[in-house]
């Protein structure tokens, strides 16, 4: 998906107003951008997934400083390299992102009131070929859609439950949502 300068300037400015349509405009767009950068860097699938996550965790918690005389993909790569480099400085550490009560606050700010038309399929599929659509996803992804979806947590609770800041959670559930359309689309 390719966005123009002026399409991409008015997503951003949407996603820096909360839009989480913006944010998942833009995930859509630079999300195979990041995971290919990653992917040549760590030369490990799982890495190169977890990193983009975060990137886009990070890009989402720091939209509002997002400086718009830069190209918004670069901003992205740099955020990509410093996490990589955060991770490899850390090799020996569980990768565990700053969670202080302004980050948590910053979180509830990115809106989740309108169901997506992923949440649509997901919702009106038949239970049966739904987990087994779900199964075909990979393990990270089966436990973040059963904690939202079946045990109805919060994203504070999967964000607890999983060890995981609540950004990550909801990006690697709107990365998983999307996955999961892709395969029930495809069925």
């Amino acid at each position: 998906m390719e966005l123009d300068k002026k399409q991409l300037d008015i997503t951003i400015a949407k996603a820096k107003s909360g839009n989480q349509s913006a944010f998942s405009l833009l995930l859509d767009t630079f999300w195979l951008d990041v995971y290919n950068y990653q992917l040549k860097r760590t030369q490990n699938e799982n890495d190169a997934e977890d990193i983009t996550i975060r990137t886009f965790s990070k890009a989402f918690d720091k939209i509002a400083f997002y400086d718009d005389k830069y190209v918004f993909k670069t901003w992205l790569i740099t955020i990509s390299k410093n996490l990589h480099i955060d991770l490899l400085r850390k090799k020996n550490i569980s990768i565990s992102a700053d969670t202080s009560e302004e980050q948590e606050k910053k979180a509830y700010l990115v809106a989740d009131e309108n169901p997506t038309p992923e949440d649509r399929i997901i919702t009106e599929q038949n239970l049966a070929k739904l987990l087994r659509d779900i199964k075909q996803l990979k393990p990270k992804y089966q436990a973040v859609i059963q904690l939202r979806y079946f045990q109805e947590l919060s994203y504070k609770e999967i964000s607890e439950k999983m060890n995981e800041p609540m950004n990550n959670v909801k990006v690697t559930l709107l990365r998983a949502k999307k996955l999961l359309a892709a395969i029930i689309k495809k069925s």
